[in-house]
């Protein structure tokens, strides 16, 4: 139940702790999904709560939902304005080079009839900016705390496997796949709101990251 995964919840926002493997829409197959879960988070409002922005299917975390219109045009434009402070933890398929630092690549989206749509870097893409930092190296991977600036589509995947040249773990698109699941967490989010206290959030790290012996 998605009503058991609540981060933070008032009159106008809720954060969800979104399990991997959970989209946010719904498929065309119809199989769960945050959309379709919807009517089990009103907590007594009769309009149902909408997600203001997108995780990837295989991404768990920090998820927003508005619980009005209001709140969803002024959280929308929190987001396209940069103004949202979000914190990712990722376990890389190696180690990058480095402490740290800031990915600056463009990115497009690309598409052919054999593969799919996916993301590449590309000068004439949009603007794309992430803030990265080494946290712990264990059995050749590596885990990885990012900030990004922008939040385009698959942004902290195509930075990771093109900018720092190591996919994320269990990236079926960007890097090798398997079982495990890709390790990608989206760990805090916050949001600074006038006349009101931020929305804060912060979804513990998945047992998926402790498996491979990594802790906060």
């Amino acid at each position: 139940m998605l009503a058991d995964r609540i981060l933070f919840l008032d009159g106008e926002a809720i954060v969800l702790d979104k399990p991997a493997g959970l989209p946010v829409d719904s498929p065309r197959d119809r199989s769960p999904s945050v959309e379709s879960m919807l009517h089990d988070l009103t907590f007594g409002f009769h309009r149902l709560p909408h997600p203001v922005h997108r995780i990837d299917r295989d991404t768990s975390g920090c998820l927003l939902l508005a619980r009005n219109p209001g709140a969803m045009k002024r959280f929308g434009q929190a987001f396209e304005g940069g103004q949202v402070e979000k914190r990712y933890l990722a376990i890389l398929d190696g180690v990058p080079e480095g402490e740290g630092g800031t990915i600056d690549l463009p990115l497009t989206k690309v598409s052919t009839r054999e593969s799919g749509w996916r993301m590449i870097g590309r000068a004439d893409g949009k603007a794309a900016r992430t803030n990265w930092t080494l946290l712990q190296v264990k059995d050749g991977r590596a885990l990885v705390e990012f900030r990004p600036e922008t939040g385009r589509t698959h942004q902290l995947r195509v930075h990771t496997a093109t900018g720092l040249g190591v996919p994320i773990v269990g990236d079926p698109v960007y890097g090798n796949g398997g079982d495990s699941g890709m390790m990608l967490h989206a760990a805090t989010l916050r949001l600074e709101r006038p006349g009101k206290p931020p929305i804060e959030a912060e979804a513990d790290l998945p047992a998926r990251f402790v498996g491979l012996g990594f802790s906060r």
